[in-house]
């Protein structure tokens, strides 16, 4: 069954974010463009097989890779729940912070 996609305050922020750092890094919104259609594509495919994603170790939560970015997402019966898309070329202490608050 396909779940409804639901994003956290903190995940859409992140979205805006990555999308801002790399317009105005390439001068140009070619290379987001691209990079929003790699994230429509893999979170509909995450609506349809939520299991896709790495479980967590003791934890609810499920990652899936995408280029240098972890998405972040919880699931239910009815929903996937996107709680934060991370960079992983930062500091991984701050994944850490976010993932036990």
């Amino acid at each position: 069954m396909v779940k409804q996609i639901i994003w956290s305050a903190t995940a859409q922020k992140n979205r805006r974010d990555i999308f801002t750092y790399w317009n105005n890094r390439n001068k140009s919104r070619s290379y987001s463009k691209k990079l929003n259609v790699l994230f429509k594509e893999t979170l509909i495919l995450l609506s349809k097989y939520p299991l896709l994603g790495k479980a967590v170790k003791d934890s609810e939560l499920r990652v899936k890779i995408l280029k240098d970015y972890l998405i972040i997402y919880e699931i239910d019966d009815e929903h996937l729940y996107i709680l934060t898309i991370w960079d992983s070329r930062q500091n991984p202490d701050s994944l850490n912070v976010l993932l036990h608050k």
